[in-house]
């Protein structure tokens, strides 16, 4: 595949979009314009994005506010993985639950621990994922942040950097409460931020069933015994939140099986288990099917080389910092075209990844994606009489372009 490329400089700065957002999931689909219209499901609303690269495929009422119920318990795995790879906690320490854990009621999710029984974090972190134990999640919440008040304003604070700008946490657990909600753009974009974030925990997602104090429980995650390519994420319900599930899946590329493309749907607000179940499968095979994953761009790839002033080069590469891979309606990959636009001019010192402009995907004349472009290289400024000559040599082209 040869994307035809075209270059645009301007003088203002460039919007760049590295990753996503969840404000790009405005309820709208941004590839409504596919040869094959996405399934008919029964959710309330739904989210099917490609984490590869960073696109929504489909969706529908993606902000509306919805209760999360126990899909609550990503972002106390999002908390706690970010503890862990900080080595504020370790896996293999032991923890003695406080009385909290005793306020789990015996029609709640329970992993089964004790209070004051020793347990590891190991431990309590299968039965979050797995088992989506309220008790474990009491019992993390406390050991992390030191109190469950204290843990739910770490999830949300953390909700704020990730950019869930419509989502707000009142508990651990995401039993009914009227300050606790979300959206599945918000729950999108934090799946997204769980698999690339932390890829040596992801893979607890994806077991099947855990056994603590000789009871053993299946992940009700049941797409994992389904279809062997989903790897994840989770499942929630209460009677007022219906049966939502948040699933990810990885299939090699078609023609390219040593890559593969991750795609991750999120349904809310199903009226029966099996129903979130179906239609999570129907639009990940939607997704696969009716969308191509092209790869676009190497990373420190070049993509042009320009004049740099007041710096100890006169030149510097720009380009692409990780490799790009982009979805595309089945059979439309010869239809790419991208569009560099730059801000100009470039002025020394300019440091080895700092944005400088952006990149835009089209196929057939609709954009589809915005990249950032680089700096490859670092470039210190010059000595005092270099900067003096380039601040002439600009003077001068200020008053050449104005004559033009």
């Amino acid at each position: 595949m040869s994307a035809s490329f075209l270059i645009r400089r301007t003088v203002r700065r460039a919007v760049c979009l590295p990753v996503l957002s969840a404000t790009l999931l405005m309820g709208t689909v941004p590839f409504a314009w596919a040869q094959v219209p996405p399934p008919a499901v029964l959710a309330r609303s739904w989210v099917l994005l490609d984490v590869t690269s960073n696109q929504i495929l489909a969706s529908e009422n993606a902000q509306e506010r919805v209760e999360p119920a126990s899909l609550t318990k990503l972002i106390s795995a999002y908390v706690v993985f970010q503890a862990l790879k900080d080595k504020k906690i370790a896996m293999e320490q032991t923890v003695i639950p406080s009385n909290i854990v005793r306020q789990v009621k015996r029609d709640e999710s329970r992993m089964f621990i004790e209070a004051n029984k020793p347990v590891t974090v190991d431990a309590l972190v299968h039965g979050l994922i797995v088992q989506s134990g309220n008790d474990a999640a009491l019992a993390l919440a406390e050991l992390v942040g030191g109190s469950e008040a204290n843990f739910v304003a770490m999830m949300n604070d953390t909700a704020k950097r990730l950019g869930m700008a419509h989502t707000h946490f009142a508990d651990t657990n995401g039993l009914p409460h009227q300050d606790h909600y979300t959206t599945a753009a918000d729950l999108a974009v934090l799946s997204m931020h769980l698999i690339k974030d932390f890829p040596e925990y992801y893979s607890i997602f994806a077991v099947k069933e855990y056994t603590y104090n000789r009871i053993r429980q299946s992940n009700r995650n049941r797409l994992l015994w389904i279809d062997p390519s989903v790897d994840g994420l989770k499942t929630g319900h209460t009677e007022t939140a219906g049966f939502c599930l948040a699933a990810s899946a990885k299939r090699p590329l078609a023609n390219m099986p040593n890559q593969n493309r991750r795609l991750v749907s999120v349904i809310m607000g199903e009226r029966k288990e099996s129903d979130r179940i179906q239609d999570s499968l129907k639009m990940l095979n939607y997704g696969f099917q009716a969308y191509d994953g092209v790869p676009l761009y190497k990373a420190g790839q070049v993509l042009n080389t320009l004049r740099i002033y007041k710096g100890k080069l006169n030149q510097l590469k720009v380009g692409i910092a990780a490799d790009v891979m982009v979805s595309v309606p089945r059979g439309s990959s010869d239809k790419i075209k991208t569009t560099l636009s730059m801000s100009t001019p470039l002025i020394a010192p300019i440091a080895k990844g700092q944005a400088l402009g952006t990149v835009q995907v089209q196929v057939d004349g609709k954009p589809i994606t915005t990249l950032p472009v680089v700096a490859l290289e670092a470039v210190p400024e010059s000595n005092i009489v270099g900067r003096a000559w380039d601040s002439l040599l600009l003077k001068i082209q200020k008053i050449w372009d104005k004559r033009k």
